[in-house]
């Protein structure tokens, strides 16, 4: 009955719902680090209606991470090793920055009220490490973990993209989910974000095809490069189309607000796919394949059974989530 799950096709499913589970949470927890960087633009009043945005579902969001790791460790455990040796230190200062998010989201209202700005500042800041450690991490991950100062250079500038990536989502997420004057403010920090992630995307998009000569013959040798434009088509009338709604924002029946967010998680899902596409079939970009890397089918077997449980059950928790708590942000509140 199941003869199709072999040790060819497992692997390629575990592959997928990893992939699936950190593209979750680049978008989930993306928006939320955005607006936690954002921050550091408000006053207090705008710092507590932005705080208002994320919290029903910050914290759940980070649930796909830990998903995405589990899922690497236990069905990939030799690439789980090599990248975690590669990775180290970025991913040490990753969940530190994490925790301070964790703990300044709480102390920040029970603190003493000379404290609390400071608590602002360890939340703010706490998102931007989580967020440029992201971004380094995928920067080493796109040079294949070369060794050598450009490495680290485009690692650096990676981290830089990404963070702006981040404030880029978050913008949207807080011009779908407040109004008035924050809601304003909201609509030129997209389009100043929108700005530096199209520059991030273009350096990433230029730099992948360069590192190997796999990749670059993957896409611009005929007759791929003709069934792969509408990529770069698209993601480009994306940002085209964005910037020129974002001039008619915002509206004042708030009938569009959810527009840029969804454009912005639009042109996430065409990055990653760029990305997906120009590694597979490594997990390890130039050294290791998902095969190569993966579990004992049996293993996988046993695996697969649990995450067919797991998997729905977040699925239906986070979409629960989101419509309960859809709509505009409300008064914070800690009572």
């Amino acid at each position: 009955m199941f003869s199709f799950l072999d040790g060819h096709t497992l692997p390629l499913i575990f592959a997928a719902l990893m992939g699936i589970s950190i593209l979750a949470y680049v978008i989930l927890d993306g928006y939320d680090l955005g607006v936690g960087m954002l921050m550091a633009r408000g006053d207090r009043p705008e710092r507590d209606k932005m705080v208002a945005t994320i919290g029903p579902f910050w914290d759940a969001n980070e649930t796909w991470l830990v998903l995405g790791i589990g899922l690497l460790l236990v069905a990939f455990p030799v690439a789980h090793g090599m990248v975690l040796q590669a990775l180290y230190l970025p991913i040490a200062l990753m969940l530190l920055g994490l925790t301070m998010r964790g703990v300044a989201f709480e102390f920040r209202v029970k603190a003493q009220e000379q404290y609390q700005r400071w608590w602002d500042w360890a939340f703010i800041g706490g998102s931007g490490l989580s967020a440029l450690t992201q971004g380094y991490m995928l920067g080493l991950y796109i040079m294949g973990f070369k060794a050598g100062w450009a490495t680290h250079v485009f690692a650096g500038g990676a981290a830089i993209g990404l963070a702006a990536a981040y404030c880029f989502v978050g913008a949207t997420w807080l011009v779908g989910k407040t109004d008035g004057e924050l809601q304003r403010r909201a609509v030129g920090w997209t389009r100043l974000a929108l700005l530096a992630t199209a520059i991030g995307m273009v350096a990433v998009s230029l730099a992948t095809p360069l590192v190997s000569p796999r990749i670059f013959e993957r896409w611009f040798a005929f007759p791929n490069i003709i069934g792969l434009m509408p990529i770069p088509l698209m993601t480009a009338a994306l940002f085209v189309a964005l910037w020129v709604f974002l001039k008619r924002m915002p509206r004042v029946d708030h009938s569009l607000d959810f527009v840029p967010f969804m454009a912005a998680v639009s042109l996430f899902v065409l990055g990653f796919l760029g990305l997906a596409y120009s590694f597979y079939p490594y997990l390890v970009p130039e050294k290791l394949t998902i095969w190569q890397a993966a579990s004992a089918p049996e293993s996988l077997l046993i695996i697969l059974m649990g995450a067919a449980v797991v998997l729905p059950i977040i699925a239906a928790y986070t979409v629960f989530s989101y419509h309960v708590f859809r709509g505009k942000a409300t008064e914070l509140r800690y009572d």
